[in-house]
């Protein structure tokens, strides 16, 4: 997988902001078809948990993974299928991510020894997997200019910015592992 240009980023983001209602929801409705899984993740867990802290975050936390799928799927072609990618792909991957997650937030306990292995292990996957560290950017703004408009939502803030993370991540295996079938 490789990283996005910031052209091919741009484009994608535009192409994102044109589609109406009618494609939006044709878009949603393949990706809960190809993904259901995942889909659920996404658009129940994930916004569930940063709606916990505050609710319109989690309304743009859902707005910003449509975006996220648009940029996918404009840059790199439709939507792999989760019976071609197996079952497994999303569960195998989001334990991974949730260790190395772990590891990342200071605040959890953890002895430093276990906490620098999945830290050093998650930057060399971040270097080595192109993790589309333009697009994380051009979201992380967005949450922040969002959340800066009312105080109430600054404590989703960074709720909200591990989940898109986390989502553009999958995105990025997901794609990944359908091009190594």
């Amino acid at each position: 997988m490789r990283e996005l240009t910031t052209r091919e980023l741009y484009q994608a983001l535009e192409y994102a902001k044109t589609i109406d209602e009618t494609g939006g929801r044709k878009i949603l409705q393949r990706f809960q078809l190809e993904q259901p899984a995942f889909a659920q993740t996404i658009f129940g867990v994930f916004p569930q948990v940063i709606a916990e802290q505050n609710a319109d975050m989690a309304n743009l936390f859902m707005d910003l993974c449509f975006d996220v799928i648009c940029v996918f799927e404009k840059t790199f072609g439709p939507l792999p299928s989760q019976n071609t990618l197996g079952f497994g792909w999303l569960e195998k991957s989001a334990a991974l991510l949730d260790t190395e997650l772990q590891a990342l937030m200071t605040g959890r306990p953890m002895a430093q020894k276990i906490r620098d292995k999945p830290q050093d292990r998650f930057t060399e996957q971040l270097i080595d997997s192109n993790s589309q560290t333009g697009l994380v950017n051009f979201m992380n703004t967005a949450i922040d200019d969002f959340a800066s408009e009312n105080p109430v939502r600054v404590k989703a803030t960074r709720i909200t910015q591990t989940m898109i993370f986390t989502v553009i991540q999958l995105f990025g295996v997901m794609y990944g592992q359908a091009t190594a079938h």
